[in-house]
C-alpha cells in the first residue's frame, strides 16, 4: 500500500469513529435527561407521601378478599 491510500483508510476510520462517538454522546445525554426526570419524579412522590404514612402501604396478599 502506498502512503496516500493508507492515509485515506485512516481518514475513513476516523470519520466512522467520530460518527460513533457522536451517537454515543447523544445516548448519554438522553439517559442523563431521563435520570434527572426520574429523580424529580421520585422527589415529588416522596414530598406527597408523609413519613408516617409509609406503614399504611400493605401487600395485596394481606388484604381479605371482598367475598369474606
Amino acid at each position: 500500500m502506498d502512503t496516500e491510500s493508507r492515509i485515506t483508510e485512516l481518514e475513513i476510520k476516523a470519520s466512522y469513529l467520530e460518527d460513533a462517538l457522536d451517537q454515543l454522546n447523544g445516548v448519554v445525554v438522553r439517559q442523563q435527561q431521563e435520570i434527572e426526570a426520574l429523580i424529580r419524579e421520585l422527589s415529588e412522590m416522596r414530598r406527597r407521601v408523609p413519613e408516617g404514612d409509609a406503614q399504611t402501604f400493605r401487600s395485596l396478599r394481606d388484604e381479605i378478599p371482598p367475598h369474606y
